[in-house]
């Protein structure tokens, strides 16, 4: 590998390109460290070389060195994942997009930025002419927007837009291709989905062209319950209300408050919480709703008032479990998806069934046009046995596990890779170097 490590050093003069052992380590991690099983696995996997481009010609350049030398390519936006994505499991180059940070152009409606643009600042210039990105992770003032789209799924947004999976949430990407001759190929509507939540194994992500919505003032409010199903209730009810404009409906159960450091006055002791970005208009709709379900408004911001100090936003989806590992090491997570004809039902059965040993954190999101809980739960880990029969249980209810223990794509979320993407994945990467081994699939492939 050092002779062909050598050479593409070699052929790309002009390339920023870092060799420092420990810079190349550090990039070559993300958050799977919020899995103890991920953790083991995936210790010591680090990439040889660390390589920036500045641009798509550049990162064509790099392709093709990468394909001449048969050298591993492992695409990394802000390394914000959760699941490996961006680790690599046999050495190669870390290509690190992050400094495609061009803002093309922002139209009424619709943006299209390179690669390596962060979501905050994209959110920022389309805020100026009235519009905002439509959802974004919970690491939105770090994540890029290629990173995203090449490893998330949804997030604050998702209770007003679906996942970024549903047509019509992502319009265009641009990618390139590792060949001989490396291609920039241009891909739009249902064919994004080739690409879109593949973790980097079937094209490098140069452009992407989204949708926005309406910029609305955003308003944030607590509400405590003494109950928890009564504010899983609340949260689904509000969730349904199509005529209140949300962003974000977050429900946690009593003890992980005790990791919200920065909001901790307004919680009474012992209550279950409901977090909530809302339309300033629709917030004339909500005390008689609180009243109704016997809650209680504890904080409430203004729009003005929420644009500075905490955001809501940064306590939910898998900020959530950032902040609890923060303080105890020992917390883990689960992410699932209940029967959606009977959900609220399930919830409760797996709440009463693990009591603290499965902390209930629910996020409210749209799924085929219905609004469903799925929750990010908070697992007090002992061991991989337990965690697994935790998981088994789930399934054995009906409930779908995008398990966050594995860096296989089928394995999590997916269940099957898409027939479509393994198609594209023969045309663009013809010989399997794009973040090898991330698929049972490819993996078989490649062996054959």
């Amino acid at each position: 590998m050092t002779t062909k490590l050598d050479a593409l050093i070699n052929s790309l003069e002009g390339i920023e390109i870092i060799t420092d052992s420990t810079q190349v380590a550090k990039l070559s991690q993300d958050y799977h460290t919020f899995s103890p099983v991920l953790v083991s696995k995936l210790e010591g996997k680090v990439g040889d070389i660390v390589v920036r481009p500045a641009n798509e010609a550049e990162v064509l350049k790099v392709a093709a060195a990468c394909a001449k030398h048969r050298i591993p390519v492992t695409v990394r936006g802000a390394g914000t994942g959760n699941y490996g994505q961006c680790v690599p499991l046999h050495g190669g180059v870390i290509l690190d997009m992050t400094r495609l940070q061009e803002i093309l152009w922002v139209k009424p409606g619709v943006a299209r930025v390179e690669a390596g643009v962060k979501l905050a600042a994209l959110d920022k210039r389309t805020r100026e002419i009235g519009w905002e990105i439509r959802m974004a992770p919970s690491t939105y003032r770090t994540a890029t927007i290629g990173g995203f789209i090449a490893g998330g799924s949804g997030g604050i947004g998702s209770i007003q837009y679906g996942l970024l999976a549903d047509r019509g949430n992502i319009l265009a990407l641009r990618v390139v291709t590792v060949e001989d001759e490396p291609r920039a190929i241009a891909l739009r509507g249902d064919d994004v989905l080739k690409v879109n939540h593949a973790w980097g194994i079937n094209g490098i992500i140069t452009e992407v062209e989204i949708p926005l919505g309406p910029a609305y003032p955003w308003a944030e409010v607590i509400v405590t319950f003494d109950d928890f199903m009564t504010a899983a209730k609340f949260g689904q009810t509000i969730g349904n209300a199509d005529g209140m404009i949300k962003k974000l409906i977050s429900v946690f159960a009593s003890p992980i408050s005790q990791y919200f450091h920065a909001v901790q006055e307004y919680i009474p002791e012992g209550t279950h919480l409901v977090f909530l970005i809302i339309s300033e208009p629709s917030l004339e709709f909500l005390p008689a709703l609180v009243q109704q379900y016997g809650g209680q408004i504890t904080y409430k911001k203004s729009a003005e008032e929420a644009a500075k100090g905490t955001h809501l936003a940064e306590f939910s989806w898998n900020h959530t479990t950032l902040l609890a590992r923060s303080v105890d090491t020992d917390i883990t997570y689960l992410q699932s998806l209940f029967p959606s004809d009977r959900s609220l039902q399930v919830v409760e059965q797996m709440y009463n069934y693990f009591g603290d040993e499965v902390m209930m954190h629910l996020e409210f999101f749209r799924v085929n046009g219905v609004v469903v809980p799925g929750a990010l739960q908070l697992v007090r880990y002992t061991t991989e046995e337990r965690l697994n029969e935790i998981i088994r249980y789930h399934e054995e209810q009906g409930v779908s596990i995008a398990n966050p223990h594995t860096y296989i794509i089928e394995d999590g979320g997916r269940k099957v890779i898409d027939p479509e993407q393994l198609k594209f994945k023969e045309i663009v990467d013809p010989y399997g170097l794009m973040n090898p081994g991330k698929s049972k699939v490819l993996q078989f492939q490649i062996q054959n």
